[in-house]
């Protein structure tokens, strides 16, 4: 039976996570922020749907990109040059939360419910949870959040309004990543879209060390608002 949990309850050993769905592990507990960063610190995060019981997953193999190996796809550099965009970080966390919950597809719904917006607010203002934007002039093009947790950037959602408008803010995202000491992204589970961008499959166990591993070059000033250079960055 899955454990259901309660304010107070820790979570089960991630080695009890159910096979089938792959890394199911608990349902229940909040979304306070004592509690997603124990979660994130255990490898562990949460996803359900709006309706559904708060599901909390750690799936076995982890999906991940391996930073000293990512691949900046030419049609990236063609893109910000003809556009002439701007790439920035913690610009503005909300307005990249709010879009990448906006539904993919007419009738689609969102697992970014409003619950989950506020909660990955709140680590933003804690200064766990970062986003970098991609700007066409004054308008947002495309983006990505996620939660830092040891030599691992753990990434939540990107959306695109152009063509690689994701791509973009992954990959600035990715060679500021390894410049500043990190190791990983995070993806959580493969998909096709992931799998055509060079993400790799790592088992669980390997994937929990990257998270206990001090990073000795992380330090709040990397996380400040800033426009990022992806010229010095990508070429």
């Amino acid at each position: 039976m899955l454990p259901y949990l309660n304010k107070n309850s820790p979570f089960p050993n991630v080695q009890s996570a159910l096979a089938d769905p792959n890394g199911l592990l608990a349902a229940g507990a909040d979304l306070s922020t004592s509690r997603l960063l124990d979660a994130y610190r255990k490898g562990i995060f949460p996803w359900y749907s709006q309706g559904e019981p708060l599901l909390w997953w750690s799936p076995d193999p982890r999906t991940v990109f391996d930073l000293s190996n990512f691949n900046i796809h030419s049609s990236v550099l063609k893109t910000l040059k003809r556009n002439q965009l701007t790439v920035t970080i913690n610009q503005n966390f909300s307005l990249v939360i709010n879009h990448c919950a906006l539904p993919r597809a007419e009738g689609e719904g969102t697992w970014i419910t409003n619950e989950m917006k506020i909660a990955y607010t709140d680590l933003h203002q804690l200064g766990h949870a970062h986003s970098v934007e991609v700007w066409q002039e004054d308008t947002i093009v495309g983006g990505i959040y996620g939660v830092v947790c040891g030599q691992v950037f753990c990434g939540e959602s990107m959306f695109s309004r152009i063509s690689n408008g994701s791509k973009i803010a992954l990959s600035c995202l990715a060679r500021y990543l390894l410049q500043s000491g990190f190791k990983l992204i995070d993806c959580q589970v493969e998909n096709p879209h992931l799998a055509s961008l060079g993400c790799i499959n790592i088992p669980r166990n390997k994937y929990l060390s990257f998270l206990e591993k001090e990073n000795n070059l992380v330090t709040n000033k990397i996380w400040e608002r800033k426009i990022l250079d992806w010229q010095t960055l990508l070429i």
